[in-house]
């Protein structure tokens, strides 16, 4: 497995081995013990399962507040995600910056996103499926969107018409959101 950690701290890019010969393949998708060597030490509690059915579709900026923040460990095993993580912890050097990467059934990359960021993802073809690991349980009364669109986040989108959920489109802009994270050097 090869993890690199990229341009916002604690978000790294995980690149599973695979070992592969005439009948297929076979991977560790998650080892919790190899996670540990490259930082990432949590105990995932759940795991999360979605369908894009049209290219376009947009899901996020998704998090929970705390105390019931979430990091996460996404994969996608069908098609093709645009996958951004954004730093939400206010204090943070890298507060509203965000980070892209292209997760893919064909290239079998998987993301991490640490708590105190949000996540989000666009589907680039039809029918593309993710999954996610969490580490705490889903709190309804703690989740929270944020504009798939704010400007002072701006992020630079493929050329692809948006599918946004009414959920998704009612969300309110970083600046008017409750997002509860504080950076912690």
């Amino acid at each position: 497995m090869t993890v690199t950690e990229l341009a916002l701290p604690g978000v790294k890019l995980i690149e599973p081995t695979y070992f592969e010969d005439f009948r297929g393949y076979y991977c560790e998708t998650y080892s919790k013990r190899t996670l540990a060597e490259y930082g990432i030490n949590c105990e995932f509690v759940q795991d999360n399962h979605f369908l894009c059915l049209t290219r376009g579709t947009v899901r996020g900026i998704h998090f929970q507040n705390d105390p019931h923040a979430q990091a996460k460990l996404i994969r996608c095993t069908r098609g093709s995600l645009f996958d951004v993580a954004v730093d939400l912890r206010k204090g943070s050097p890298t507060y509203k910056k965000w980070v892209s990467v292209i997760l893919s059934a064909e290239n079998r990359k998987q993301l991490f996103i640490p708590r105190g960021f949000g996540h989000i993802c666009m589907s680039l073809v039809d029918g593309t499926e993710g999954q996610y690991k969490v580490d705490a349980l889903y709190a309804p009364a703690y989740d929270r969107a944020i504009a798939w669109n704010d400007p002072d986040i701006a992020i630079q989108w493929p050329p692809i018409e948006a599918v946004v959920s009414p959920k998704d489109q009612a969300a309110p802009m970083l600046a008017e959101s409750d997002v509860n994270f504080v950076y912690e050097p």
